[in-house]
C-alpha cells in the first residue's frame, strides 16, 4: 500500500486521486463535527463550499434539517450550530440531515471527489479509518484541509498517527511512504500527547483566543468511535 499525504485542500490535484482512496482530515474542526453527528445518530451529512449553497439546499428540504459550520472559526449567522462537534449533541441532530459548510474542511472534501473512496478521519476514529483503508485495499492519499490554504500542524499528525495505524497492522514492509507521509508518521511517533504538542501551533492558539479549549481537549482524544463516514452520491453517509 503506498500512502501520500496532501498538506492543505489549496494543494488538491484532482488527476492523482484517481483509483485511490482518500482521507480528508480537518481534525480542528470539521472532520471531528462531522464524525460526531454521526456518533449521536445524523441521518447524513451534506458538505458544501459557500453559505449560499448550504442555505437554499436547506430552504429546500423539510424541516429536519441541521445548518452547521464556521467562518474564520466562527459560527455563520443564521445557522443551527457552529463548528464545535460539542454542539452536535443527540436531541439535536438525531435522524436529522446536516448541511455543513466551512472554510477548509467542506472544501477538501468537495476537491477530492476525483477518488475511488472518501473517508472523513479525526484523531476520534483514526484507528478505525485505517481498518476501512486495509479493507478497500488500495493506494491512500491523505489529504489535510490546512488552514486558510497553509499547513496546519493539527491535520499533519492526526495522518501520522493513521499511517502508524497502518504500518502497525500491515507491517511497515508493507507499506511504502512518500517523503511527506514518512514525516508525518516520524512527527506522531516522537509527538504522541498530541494536545501537549499542538499547543504551538497556529490554528491551536487561535481556538483558545475564542475560547473553544474543550473543543480541542475533545478533538485530540483518540479512537473514541469506530465509525467512518465516507461521501457517497454528493452526500456523507455510515
Amino acid at each position: 500500500m503506498k500512502i501520500d499525504v496532501v498538506i492543505s485542500a489549496d494543494y488538491i490535484m484532482s488527476d492523482k486521486l484517481k483509483d485511490k482512496t482518500v482521507v480528508v482530515i480537518d481534525m480542528l474542526r470539521a472532520t471531528s463535527v462531522i464524525v460526531t453527528a454521526f456518533i449521536n445518530g445524523c441521518k447524513d451529512v451534506i458538505a458544501v463550499t459557500s453559505i449560499e449553497e448550504a442555505k437554499a439546499i436547506g430552504e429546500s428540504m423539510d424541516n429536519d434539517v441541521i445548518l452547521g459550520g464556521e467562518r474564520n472559526a466562527l459560527k455563520i449567522e443564521g445557522f443551527n450550530c457552529s463548528n464545535s462537534p460539542l454542539e452536535y449533541t443527540k436531541d439535536l441532530i438525531k435522524d436529522k440531515t446536516v448541511i455543513m459548510t466551512t472554510s477548509n474542511g467542506t472544501r477538501a472534501i468537495k476537491g477530492s471527489t476525483n477518488a475511488s473512496d472518501i473517508l472523513i478521519g479525526a484523531m476520534i476514529n483514526a484507528k478505525a479509518v485505517a481498518k476501512e483503508l486495509i479493507k478497500l485495499n488500495r493506494d491512500v492519499i491523505i489529504v489535510n484541509a490546512g488552514t486558510a490554504g497553509q499547513f496546519s500542524m493539527d491535520d499533519f499528525i492526526c495522518g501520522g498517527y493513521i499511517t502508524d495505524c497502518l504500518c502497525d497492522t500491515l507491517g511497515e514492509d508493507k507499506v511504502e511512504l512518500s517523503d511527506i507521509a514518512y514525516t508525518a508518521l516520524y512527527l506522531y511517533r516522537n509527538n504522541k500527547d498530541i494536545n501537549e504538542f499542538l499547543k504551538s501551533a497556529k490554528h491551536y492558539k487561535r481556538m483558545i483566543e475564542l475560547g473553544y479549549n474543550d473543543d480541542l481537549v475533545y478533538c485530540t482524544k483518540k479512537d473514541i468511535t469506530d465509525i467512518v463516514p465516507r461521501y457517497n452520491k454528493d452526500r456523507i453517509v455510515i
